[in-house]
């Protein structure tokens, strides 16, 4: 009589870890960095947001690296102020907004200007969005993030999507690659209309962005149109962003309004 068979030593493919972290199952990867994060924005009811981006190296203007008189990154710590106040201001405005306007606000999870933007709606009491991407050399997600919004992502694709996805508006702080690298982006998404509905983006801090770049030139150029210039408006102060924000709001809703009258 022959021998029983030896039980199959098997594991189902959605549990065999090995494969899940394999180049073969790049796409499941990918594939799980769009419909968790779904998941548990329609959990939480979050579907529009504020999106702040700037350096994650700017100090808190109440912190020592911002008393260094020698650090010309600590003359920059009043836009850590000012980020906080402004997320502040919007937090509080969106709390008074029916739910289907309703909007939290949102950052890279980080440091410096994004620890500003989620500790200024912690400061409201209101929930925030964290972004975070896994980085071989930076913390991970500041303090302020919602624990239950706070999405860790492997892909720096699928964190772009995610920022525009839900973006109504992006207020750009100072800030270096990381923050050129977003800007550019979505101003060339706005440029070639693959974004259909106009984002409110709003340049943050006029004098440090005038030292680092030139768009004017760029339209004196040619190589952008003058109309190009219109994609984005200046601030340099909360109340200036806020008003900003807030008529482009209003704007952003009547269209929305008419669209779903026709």
């Amino acid at each position: 009589m022959s021998e029983p068979a030896a039980p199959k030593d098997s594991t189902k493919a959605y549990e065999n870890v090995n494969f899940l972290h394999s180049g073969d199952a790049r796409v499941i990867r990918i594939l799980s960095e769009y419909l968790e994060p779904q998941q548990r924005f329609r959990r939480n009811g979050i579907n529009r947001w504020v999106v702040f981006f700037g350096s994650a190296r700017i100090p808190a203007g109440d912190s020592p690296r911002a008393n260094d008189p020698s650090s010309k990154l600590a003359k920059l710590s009043r836009y850590y102020d000012d980020a906080r106040e402004l997320a502040k201001r919007l937090s509080e405005w969106a709390g008074t907004l029916s739910r289907r306007e309703k909007f939290v606000v949102c950052s890279g999870a980080g440091p410096g200007i994004m620890e500003a933007a989620n500790r200024g709606a912690q400061d409201a009491g209101a929930k925030s969005v964290g972004l975070n991407i896994s980085l071989p050399f930076e913390q991970g997600s500041n303090p302020y993030v919602t624990p239950e919004l706070d999405v860790e992502f492997h892909y720096f694709f699928m964190r772009k999507f995610w920022f525009v996805s839900h973006a109504i508006a992006l207020v750009i702080f100072p800030g270096g690659f990381g923050t050129l690298d977003e800007l550019f982006e979505l101003l060339t998404l706005l440029q070639t209309r693959k974004i259909r509905e106009r984002i409110a983006v709003i340049i943050y801090g006029r004098e440090y962005w005038d030292s680092v770049m030139n768009l004017e030139a760029m339209a004196e150029w040619g190589t952008i149109s003058r109309d190009d210039l219109n994609l984005f408006e200046y601030a340099d102060t909360p109340d200036e962003a806020f008003a900003i924000f807030q008529r482009r709001f209003h704007e952003y809703s009547e269209r929305q309004r008419d669209t779903s009258r026709s």
